[in-house]
C-alpha cells in the first residue's frame, strides 16, 4: 500500500476485526489512510500509547508504550522519562504511521497531553464524563448536562473548551492551554475545578473515584491531567461495537435529537466530515495560560467554601 512516500505491506485485510458490524483489519487500515488528513494535527508530535487487538477486539488485547524492535525505523521515536529509566515512544506525525500502526492491530491510539518538545508543560486539559452505568444511551441527556455545566464554568473562568464524543460511554471536553504550566499546576486546576462542580451539584455530579460511592451520579474525571497519562486522540476508532469513532463536535450538535456517544462510526463519519469541516480545526489558537483562570477559579472555591490545592 502506497502511503506518501511509503510501502507498507497490509497483511490480513479480510480479518475481522468487529464481528458484530463486519468491519475488517483492512477497513480499518483504509479509514485511517482515509482520516489521517483530518487526524493528524490533533496527534501531530505527541507521545502516543498503542492499544493493540491482533485478532480483532473479540480477541486478546494489550497497551504498548515501548516501541517494539521490528518497527520500521521511519517511524519517529522520543525517549520519555518514567520511574527507574526510560522509554521509547512513537509519535504519528504522518499518514504512513498511522496506517502501519492499523496494520500492527492497533485499534486505538492514545496521546498525551503534551508535545514531545514541551514533555512536561501539557497544552491541553482534559474532563472526562464517565456515566454510572454501562448503557451510554440510558444516561447521555444527563452526561450533556454535565458537559453543558461545565463549559459554562469554563467560559466564566475565560477558557475555551471544545467537547467531543468519546466513542464509548460518555463525552470528553478539551481545553487548549498555552503549555506555560507544568502537569502539577494543570492537574490541580481540573481537580478544584471538578470539586467547585461537585459542591454546586451535589445530586448530579460526584468526584469519587470509586463506583460505588458515585450514587447514580456523573463522575467528573480529571485524573488524565498529570505526566505520562493519555486520552484518546480525536477521530480514533474505539474497540467496541460498531466500531465507533471518538468524533469532535460544534456545542450546539450537543442539542441533536438521536445524538450518543458512539452515533460516528468508520461506516458514516466521512458523510458528517462532508458536510461539515473539524469543529476542533485551528483549536491551538485559543490555548490560554491558567494564571487568571487559577486566580478567578480560587475565589469562586472560596465563596462555595472550598480550599484551592
Amino acid at each position: 500500500m502506497k502511503v506518501g512516500r511509503r510501502e507498507i505491506d497490509v497483511s490480513n485485510r479480510d480479518k475481522v476485526f468487529f464481528p458484530d458490524s463486519g468491519v475488517t483489519k483492512g477497513d480499518l487500515v483504509d479509514y485511517y489512510h482515509r482520516i489521517a488528513d483530518t487526524f493528524l494535527p490533533h496527534a501531530r508530535d505527541r507521545p502516543v500509547s498503542m492499544e493493540r487487538f491482533p485478532d480483532g477486539i473479540a480477541g486478546d488485547s494489550f497497551f504498548q508504550k515501548d516501541v517494539p524492535d521490528y518497527f520500521p525505523g521511519w517511524i519517529r521515536r522520543v525517549e520519555i522519562e518514567k520511574e527507574n529509566g526510560t522509554l521509547h515512544q512513537l509519535v504519528i506525525d504522518d499518514a504512513a504511521t498511522l496506517v502501519y500502526l492499523a496494520d500492527q492491530g492497533c485499534v486505538t491510539p492514545h496521546v498525551w497531553l503534551s508535545r514531545s518538545e514541551h514533555i512536561r508543560r501539557p497544552d491541553r486539559l482534559i474532563v472526562d464524563f464517565d456515566p454510572p452505568g454501562d448503557d451510554p444511551d440510558a444516561y447521555f441527556d444527563e452526561v450533556r448536562w454535565a458537559a453543558r455545566t461545565t463549559r459554562s464554568l469554563l467560559e466564566e473562568l475565560d477558557l475555551v473548551p471544545f467537547v467531543q464524543t468519546s466513542g464509548s460511554r460518555g463525552l470528553h471536553i478539551h481545553v487548549p492551554l498555552n503549555g506555560d504550566e507544568g502537569f502539577d499546576t494543570v492537574r490541580h486546576f481540573a481537580m478544584d475545578l471538578a470539586d467547585l462542580l461537585a459542591r454546586r451539584h451535589p445530586e448530579r455530579l460526584t468526584t469519587a473515584h470509586r463506583k460505588a460511592k458515585r450514587e447514580g451520579r456523573i463522575f467528573l474525571d480529571v485524573l488524565r491531567n498529570a505526566y505520562a497519562q493519555t486520552s484518546v486522540a480525536p477521530y480514533a476508532v474505539r474497540a467496541r461495537a460498531g466500531a465507533p469513532v471518538a468524533t469532535p463536535l460544534a456545542w450546539d450538535e450537543l442539542d441533536r435529537s438521536g445524538l450518543g456517544p458512539v452515533s460516528y462510526t468508520v461506516e458514516n463519519i466521512f458523510r458528517r466530515l462532508g458536510q461539515r469541516d473539524d469543529p476542533w480545526s485551528g483549536m491551538g489558537r485559543h490555548g490560554r495560560s491558567l494564571s487568571g483562570p487559577r486566580q478567578a477559579l480560587n475565589e469562586l472555591l472560596g465563596e462555595a467554601g472550598l480550599d484551592p490545592r
